[in-house]
């Protein structure tokens, strides 16, 4: 794959990811973000996903390969490209890798040296392994799920995003680089269990502290960052759009008083949770007299801790994602950029989504097969695009 000067910080990386749903090409993005040569082994005659894979941003930066792994070779192609990876994305449910001939230990045998980083959403073991489940299963067993909501009403499921892609890509893709920095001192490879339930709960960390703490309720909507308090809440405004509001320290709380005219109430009493119900509906009245845009143009400068609430299609054009390049267009389809920035080795998006299988040739090639057993490996069906 051509980086020209635009490598990223996990240049010469090679990862094999065996395609699945959401965080697993969550993970992958990430790392081929961050410059890592990923290669797509997709499912030879497969099903299309809900969208056009070459639409789908968690598809970018690397090559699709089609393989059929029920085929009785083609195991055997996928170990043969394990041999020159660093690393593996599994997202199978537990014992599928095992009976494709591609589980841990016999992957490990082939390539002592590689990362074997498996997701799924209970983990490996326990009571729960083998169980279906989804994000909002994983995180409502997590903890994570209870305390989002209102006072009174249900928890809201926050989309798939702190299971999927938080608890699950995202904690996979620390751990495979923490494994990657360790195989490079030790020269021994090792398996990456990533639990979306584990994730999840990790995620909670400080909610346990504050519980413990005594500054926690399991009530929700009557804490400080579950909309109890009204200076950390979100409020309709006169034209059906929304502003958030975050001004936890004192200072904040008072700008955001003067900058909604509030002369009567005592900053100093900002934590006194009895004032707090009051106060809110006070706030609800007061930011449903203006428009978002004019409650954003009043606190322009204003250290109020007061932001417009975008929707996706608006993001874009925010004039501090357009100012740091927060959002790139590829092949139509507006998406984040890569991130976390780097001062000398910038992840980049080097190529578009791939169509399934679309690199077969030139990708194995790349990794080593020769022509011939290409040739071999396409007739037998083993490979296919």
């Amino acid at each position: 794959m051509d980086r020209g000067d635009r490598a990223g910080p996990l240049d010469g990386i090679r990862v094999v990811e065996l395609v699945g749903m959401g965080p697993g090409p969550f993970a992958g993005m990430m790392l081929g973000d961050l410059g890592a040569d990923v290669l797509c082994v997709d499912r030879a005659g497969g099903a299309e996903g809900a969208i056009d894979p070459r639409r789908d941003p968690t598809r970018r930066n690397r090559r699709s390969v089609c393989i059929d792994l029920k085929h009785p070779n083609g195991a055997e192609l996928v170990l043969r490209l394990i041999e020159s990876a660093d690393a593996l994305i599994e997202v199978f449910r537990p014992g599928v890798a095992e009976r494709l001939g591609i589980g841990p230990d016999v992957c490990l045998e082939r390539n002592p040296r590689l990362v074997y980083g498996r997701m799924t959403g209970w983990g490996q073991d326990g009571p729960l392994a083998a169980d279906a489940g989804h994000d909002i299963n994983y995180i409502a067993v997590a903890g994570a799920l209870h305390p989002i909501g209102r006072r009174g009403a249900a928890p809201v499921p926050p989309l798939n995003l702190l299971g999927d892609y938080a608890g699950g890509g995202m904690l996979l893709t620390i751990g495979i680089l923490a494994a990657l920095a360790e195989a490079g001192r030790s020269g021994h490879g090792q398996v990456v269990d990533a639990a979306m339930v584990d994730g999840a709960a990790l995620l909670t960390a400080f909610l346990h502290g504050m519980r413990a703490a005594g500054v926690w309720h399991d009530e929700r909507g009557t804490n400080l960052v579950d909309t109890g308090a009204p200076f950390y809440n979100v409020y309709a405004t006169a034209d059906g759009r929304y502003v958030a509001v975050g001004a936890l320290e004192n200072r904040f709380y008072r700008n955001l008083l003067r900058g909604i005219g509030i002369d009567d109430v005592d900053p100093a009493e900002q934590m006194n949770q009895a004032g707090w119900p009051a106060l809110g509906e006070r706030f609800t009245r007061i930011f449903a007299s203006r428009t978002r845009d004019e409650w954003c143009a009043l606190f322009d400068g204003v250290d109020g801790c007061l932001t417009p609430v975008l929707a996706p299609g608006e993001v874009a054009d925010h004039p501090h994602h357009h100012h740091r390049g927060s959002f790139v267009d590829v092949g139509g389809v507006v998406q984040p950029a890569p991130a976390p920035r780097f001062s000398r080795t910038p992840g980049a998006v080097r190529t578009p989504p791939p169509a399934r299988g679309q690199d077969t040739d030139e990708a194995l090639s790349d990794w080593g097969l020769t022509q011939d057993e290409i040739a071999v490996l396409f007739s037998d069906g083993v490979i296919g695009g």
